[in-house]
């Protein structure tokens, strides 16, 4: 081989007779299986796919595409970004980077000396804030890291550290030590991992997304807050999921009923609108302290063309009201699936959906799963299971009641094709 095409293009821009699922394996690791579609196109809560169909993206990309597919705000600000600067590396910064570092301080409501690192994804905001509890944890002499069962915190070695299921983790052998698993809304489980006076830090998602969206109580988040107060330990709130208005308000802890402001968040999937960025925001001068100069870093954090995606995405964010139609919206779903003979329960909080299907509706072993199979290859929409019995929605957040109404017809004939 030469270096003249040492990529090959003269095959690969010829017409391949393989399918793409041959092309895929033949390519690509398999740790995420077999993909569902080939993807082709994405316009708003809107898809199309190899087969020229027209997909409703309720998932968008698992909570990442807070816009929907190719904004016009976003592709603009990357197209003139790109004519700039692309990359500088961390031994230099950009005026996008403190932007929105200033922009996601302020959208917290964090106190003077709060401070923010970015990273390239959600695994690597909990890796970054699982190092700054570990600094806690050796100036305290504290031997414990609390998380929560049905958490999901990432697959790099310290997120998987603080993830619970062990499908997950048992084929990796030993991880981080000293990290125990406490039952969600278990307060008096929590109250009693205090006890000893021994804990550094707990990390949870004010919201489980993985579990299909099942949510910590305002009164349990409330006592985590005094607890980890009174004890020196740090709260951390995993809100890669929940943040950047997914639930109708900027991040989900403000939306408790009471004040359970953390000491460390971590951000990921909608701050880019899809390209890849996650945070840290460290509330105060002494959590801000906690890694020092050389202790943590990443070459592409705080990228000029991810961050300028952030700022973007905030921005129309709030121009365009979509906190409030995140609200109005996802209760309009929620309201109309509550009637469905078929759903058990639905948790609603902005566009962050979960449903349960009863049961005794299908003959499936896994309803769920079906459901994700028929509703795309029947009813042309792109739905989620996170286990048997649930499903997850997450679509944009500029989703309009029109595109809602869609869904909702769709859905309801979908599940009318589950087995009986």
């Amino acid at each position: 081989m030469t270096d003249i095409d040492a990529v090959r293009l003269d095959k690969l821009d010829k017409l391949d007779e393989r399918s793409w699922q041959q092309r895929y394996q033949r390519s690509l690791m398999g740790v995420f299986g077999d993909p569902q579609e080939l993807l082709v196109t994405g316009r708003g809560a809107w898809v199309s796919d190899s087969q020229g169909r027209q997909l409703l993206d309720m998932l968008g990309g698992i909570a990442v595409n807070a816009l929907g597919h190719a904004h016009p705000r976003i592709v603009e600000a990357l197209t003139q970004q790109a004519q700039t600067l692309g990359h500088v590396s961390n031994l230099f910064t950009s005026v996008p980077q403190m932007r929105l570092a200033e922009m996601l301080l302020n959208a917290a409501e964090a106190p003077e000396g709060s401070t923010v690192f970015f990273a390239n994804s959600g695994s690597e905001a909990n890796e970054a804030a699982l190092k700054a509890v570990l600094r806690h944890r050796e100036a305290t002499g504290k031997s414990r890291i609390l998380a929560l069962e049905n958490g999901f915190h990432g697959r790099t070695l310290g997120a998987l550290s603080l993830t619970h299921k062990p499908a997950f983790r048992d084929p990796f052998g030993d991880l981080i030590g000293g990290i125990e698993f406490l039952a969600p809304n278990d307060t008096a489980a929590l109250e009693a991992a205090f006890e000893d006076d021994d804990v550094a830090g707990l990390f949870c998602e004010p919201i489980q997304g993985e579990a299909g969206v099942q949510p910590l109580d305002d009164a349990y988040l409330a006592r985590a807050r005094e607890l980890t107060r009174s004890h020196d330990a740090l709260l951390v709130f995993d809100e890669v999921q929940t943040g950047i208005g997914r639930t109708g308000q900027w991040f989900r802890f403000q939306g408790v009923d009471a004040d359970v402001t953390p000491d460390l968040m971590t951000l990921a999937k909608g701050l880019g609108s899809g390209v890849p960025i996650g945070a840290l925001l460290a509330f105060g001068q002494t959590a801000s302290t906690l890694l020092g100069a050389g202790q943590h870093g990443t070459t592409f954090g705080g990228n000029p063309l991810a961050a300028l995606a952030g700022q973007t995405t905030l921005e129309t964010i709030q121009s365009e009201g979509l906190l409030e139609n995140a609200r109005r919206v996802g209760a309009h779903i929620a309201s109309a699936l509550a009637g469905v003979e078929a759903v058990a329960e639905v948790r609603q909080y902005g566009l962050h959906i979960g449903i349960d299907l009863d049961p005794s509706s299908s003959s499936a072993a896994s309803p769920a799963k079906s459901l994700v199979t028929i509703a795309r290859e029947n009813h042309h929409m792109i739905i989620n299971a996170t286990g048997d019995h649930t499903l997850r929605l997450a679509p944009p957040l500029n989703l309009t009641t029109d595109e809602a109404d869609i869904f909702l017809a769709r859905f309801t004939a979908a599940l009318k094709d589950l087995p009986r």
